[in-house]
């Protein structure tokens, strides 16, 4: 029989929520048919988000193509006017992608592209690499992990953000090694000290031009015999990675983690057992590993469901799939991103956003209590900036105008005009928040006006939305 509250439990953790026109198929379908639609939805590789051709073109006025040009040959005006073009284009990569993950039917490919964001995390003012970075993981979201993964690590953006440029024969850099090993693959304590040492300098050589092509410099790069987990001979840093990938350890560790992101933060020991062993004799592969997760009784049961408090994107993606927004300037998404503590594309550190608890703050908090307010238009988008310039994009003497956004409500109401007053605080209820009290539909039944339905309907949203319960998927 068809199951809402499982259905909604996987549109969450599958995709970032139903959209409002999805909301009268709940009652309809089995999970295993949204699964199904999902997958399918998902199985086109993506178009590329290409938005660095439009921050470069013109630097140089006509005379020589980006293609053509070497940082070094810029004058001081044109690396000043590059940079401005870079923030300007990670802004635009920014709201582009959250307007696809918003939009687009291949929920499940989004979510894993942002999952794996999160797993390779990179902080690189480069709008061109930030770019290549993205279409990788976009691409292999739903693939092979070892071919991502070999891919990332040849990504000028993580290969400058890791430090790699500077790994050099005689002079090696031990920071790509280490983070390959310690976040990327087998997590921390599953390797020596000696194995990173060895493991960089079969990554000597590894480095990018100014275009984010892979480039392999074979006089910085160290020839001579390396052991690494035991094994001796003149490895270089494909052989590294694919010892990597022939490590079980790997494939626990990336198990353990897509299972506290769309399962539960709390491990279950079995379940990552069966789940691990699978994906490392599937060779990496990833949709057969969501598959056994997304299919299997566990994954419904209640103490998973509505136990994981929703990122700053996920519920900010979540809430324009249900209301759909339009935001006068871009930047004042960025701000609430900024404000609710996640910005795509500027994680804290190579270890990404550490999730959980950690999303909420007293600043947070506040801030999820005020959006129901912002979006029945009784409050601004007036936030406030803070130190960090990189996450400004550069202007911070403007961060003190107020960034309006308007609030399409049509498509909610056109969902519910099938449904009594009398049920209409129950159904909101059980759509909109994954755990509810008992008093929870009770409560809001207060805000129903037979009189006024459409605005009555609007204030109880807004109010369901400002629960603890909505923080919670």
């Amino acid at each position: 029989m068809p199951d809402p509250q499982k259905n909604l439990h996987l549109l969450w953790r599958a995709g970032f929520g139903p959209a409002v026109e999805q909301w009268n198929d709940l009652d309809r379908y089995k999970p295993d048919s949204f699964w199904q639609a999902l997958k399918q939805s998902s199985q086109k590789s993506p178009d590329p988000i290409e938005v660095a051709s439009n921050a470069i073109d013109g630097l140089v006025m006509g005379v020589r193509t980006f293609a053509e040009l070497s940082k070094k040959e810029l004058d001081a005006d044109q690396r000043k006017e590059l940079q401005q073009r870079n923030r300007n284009g990670i802004r635009d990569l920014n709201t582009i992608w959250m307007r696809k993950m918003v939009n687009s039917a291949a929920q499940l490919r989004e979510k894993m592209a942002f999952f794996w964001h999160g797993h390779f995390a990179c902080r690189n003012l480069n709008v061109l690499y930030q770019q290549q970075l993205l279409d990788i993981l976009r691409q292999n979201a739903l693939g092979n992990f070892g071919t991502m993964l070999k891919q990332v690590s040849r990504s000028a953006a993580m290969l400058n953000f890791l430090n790699n440029q500077q790994n050099r024969k005689d002079r090696p850099n031990e920071n790509f090694a280490r983070e390959v090993m310690e976040l990327f693959t087998m997590g921390r304590g599953n390797y020596s000290e000696n194995d990173i040492k060895e493991a960089a300098r079969a990554f000597t050589g590894w480095a990018s031009n100014f275009q984010g092509e892979f480039v392999f410099r074979r006089f910085q790069h160290d020839f001579g015999s390396k052991t690494i987990f035991g094994r001796t001979g003149n490895f270089e840093g494909e052989d590294v990675l694919n010892m990597l990938l022939e490590q079980k350890q790997t494939a626990v560790y990336i198990t353990t983690k897509l299972y506290r992101f769309l399962v539960n933060e709390t491990p279950d020991d079995k379940h990552i057992e069966w789940l691990s062993e699978r994906f490392y004799k599937n060779g990496y592969e990833i949709l057969p590993l969501l598959e056994d997760m997304f299919t299997s009784d566990w994954f419904y049961e209640t103490k998973n469901i509505g136990t994981r408090i929703k990122s700053p994107v996920e519920l900010i993606v979540g809430l324009q799939r249900m209301l759909p927004m339009q935001f006068e300037d871009p930047i004042g998404l960025m701000q609430l991103q900024r404000g609710l503590g996640q910005v795509l594309f500027y994680p804290p550190n190579v270890a990404g956003w550490p999730g959980g608890k950690n999303w909420i703050d007293s600043s947070s908090l506040m801030l999820r209590m005020r959006i129901p307010r912002l979006l029945l238009g009784e409050d601004d988008w007036n936030l406030q900036a803070k130190s960090d310039d990189d996450v400004q994009m550069g202007m911070m003497q403007n961060m003190q105008k107020r960034f309006e956004g308007k609030t399409y409500w049509s498509p909610l109401i056109k969902a519910c005009e099938k449904i009594p007053n009398e049920k209409l605080s129950e159904r909101l209820a059980a759509i909109l928040l994954q755990t509810q009290k008992s008093s929870t539909s009770l409560l809001l039944k207060n805000y129903i006006d037979p009189a006024d339905r459409e605005n009555s309907l609007r204030s109880l949203t807004a109010h369901m939305l400002s629960t603890p319960e909505y923080q919670l998927c």
